[in-house]
């Protein structure tokens, strides 16, 4: 069966049909190859490759340029998942005429298809002005990575009754806004069950339980490819870190002990053209 390009429609119809949808990171252009393959639906080009591709501390200090630079790498590899393009840290929280500039340059410059944001009601307006300018976005609230410094931390956010009638009130403000999908980050299954069923868009869970439209995790820690700190929602699919541990000790070893490279990995030449070099 051919396979289409995902649309944010294809998505939506998913919700209305109770079809669960997939959400995975890549940062390079192998990696699409690979998630493409796989057929997962979207790709997000995550800031978190500040973290774990560039060796940063959070996704705070990752530039636009860094990120549009990634997302060319990906959009280069995916002919089908909907590509999805984080916008990083000041990108968009000066107003809405540099939120509506730096949003264009990921669909423009990089080839990304939507463009994802975080924060609820008071980033609403800066959602409502970028998809007034025909650009789709991503919402993204709970756990919000690049306001960790006011959130106090990593930690599950709705956890008491205003906190998350609070989340609840960001994700409808994002829905009125426009928002084809929200993200819901380290929250209470029960209350992104809640979320979920009371927003005609779809929602999409990391740490935030079965009931969302669809999932998302960061490649890098679902096949062990980070290996600073594993999250509590993550499952493990594959150790890839140890692997190639494995297979660089084993490469080190076969040259040190000069079994590689073998004659099937040497190039030959004739015996007649060889002479004539002596």
């Amino acid at each position: 069966m051919e396979r289409k390009k995902v649309t944010i429609h294809d998505l939506q119809a998913k919700k209305q049909k109770g079809e669960p949808f997939t959400m995975v990171t890549a940062y390079d252009y192998p990696t699409a190859v690979i998630v493409d393959k796989a057929g997962i639906d979207a790709i997000l080009v995550g800031d978190s490759l500040a973290m774990v591709v560039l060796g940063l501390p959070n996704t705070v200090s990752v530039t636009m340029e860094e990120m549009l630079h990634h997302c060319r790498a990906v959009a280069r590899g995916a002919q089908y998942a909907l590509l999805v393009g984080d916008m990083p840290f000041m990108s968009y929280q000066t107003g809405p005429t540099d939120a509506v500039r730096n949003a264009g340059r990921f669909l423009k410059e990089a080839g990304m298809d939507v463009v994802k944001l975080e924060g609820g009601k008071k980033m609403a307006p800066i959602a409502r002005a970028i998809v007034d300018a025909g650009i789709p976005v991503m919402g993204h609230i709970g756990l919000t990575p690049q306001t960790i410094s006011a959130l106090g931390g990593f930690k599950v956010q709705g956890k008491d009754a205003a906190a998350a009638q609070q989340v609840i009130d960001d994700a409808l403000a994002l829905e009125d806004a426009g928002c084809f999908a929200i993200v819901l980050e380290a929250i209470p299954d029960r209350l992104a069950k809640i979320i979920t069923e009371r927003l005609s868009i779809p929602t999409i869970g990391i740490g935030a339980g079965p009931h969302c439209d669809g999932q998302v995790l960061v490649t890098h820690d679902m096949v062990g490819l980070f290996d600073r700190f594993v999250p509590k929602f993550v499952k493990r699919y594959v150790n890839v870190h140890d692997q190639m541990v494995e297979a660089l000790r084993q490469f080190k070893a076969e040259v040190e002990n000069r079994t590689f490279p073998g004659p099937e990995h040497c190039f030959t030449i004739k015996d007649e053209v060889l002479e004539r070099l002596y």
